[in-house]
């Protein structure tokens, strides 16, 4: 169940119920029928969506993100993953730490660079990365058989990690496994190590992962790009 001091202490919390099953079936009905980039793992950059943008600032998840990050936040990236016995991968353990940028200004603290559909992205700091929350709307039941995310509970406080303390905690840290029905939605900062198995069901794991910052200028004097 969600807790906000989970957010804090442990890196995630759960609300198991934050749509109902019939919304999530529509927005999962809409966003199949929707052009949209897709690769093998699912859509990029479908903040701009006509179903999309209306459910990052849907009251029940934006006030989420506000009660976390505080009354100015707002989403401004959102991704589609979808996982299935057809479209299958493994994630090793890893920390989210690029974000899309309105353009390349070189920083201390920042990079590397790169592009992704014609969008700047850096790897950012934890200064910024502590004013980011994400909302993972499942939009499938997530089970043990089907790919779910792992996470390595309170990693997200030890800052920006390299692989190889990635590593070291992987094997010390306990995970815990991100079980879920549709219309639930696991609330994650970004520098939380995780990961997922490959799905070893038949049955689709699509989440929509929708990303706010406590403010446009996290990244100043960068500026956050909405995407």
């Amino acid at each position: 169940m969600f807790s906000r001091q989970n957010i804090f202490d442990r890196g995630f919390a759960i609300v198991p119920d934050m749509l109902s099953r019939t919304e999530a079936d529509n927005l999962c009905k809409v966003l199949s029928q929707a052009t949209l980039r897709r690769t093998r793992a699912g859509a990029r950059h479908v903040l701009c969506n006509p179903a999309v943008g209306p459910i990052a600032r849907d009251s029940r998840l934006h006030s989420l993100a506000q009660d976390i990050l505080g009354s100015n936040a707002f989403p401004f990236r959102a991704t589609l993953f979808d996982k299935s016995a057809t479209a299958n991968w493994l994630v090793v353990w890893h920390q989210d730490t690029a974000l899309p940028l309105r353009e390349r200004i070189d920083i201390p603290g920042w990079g590397p660079w790169s592009i992704k559909d014609g969008v700047h992205y850096a790897h950012a700091p934890n200064s910024a990365l502590s004013q980011v929350l994400a909302l993972r709307l499942h939009l499938d039941d997530s089970t043990a058989h089907n790919g779910p995310l792992r996470v390595l509970p309170g990693t997200h406080n030890l800052g920006v990690l390299g692989d190889d303390e990635i590593g070291s905690l992987a094997s010390r840290v306990t995970p815990v496994d991100c079980l879920l029905p549709a219309g639930g939605v696991l609330a994650m900062r970004p520098l939380i190590i995780h990961g997922s198995s490959k799905s070893q069901a038949s049955l689709p794991r699509r989440v929509l992962h929708i990303e706010y910052a406590a403010s446009p200028s996290i990244a100043a004097p960068l500026e956050i790009a909405s995407v």
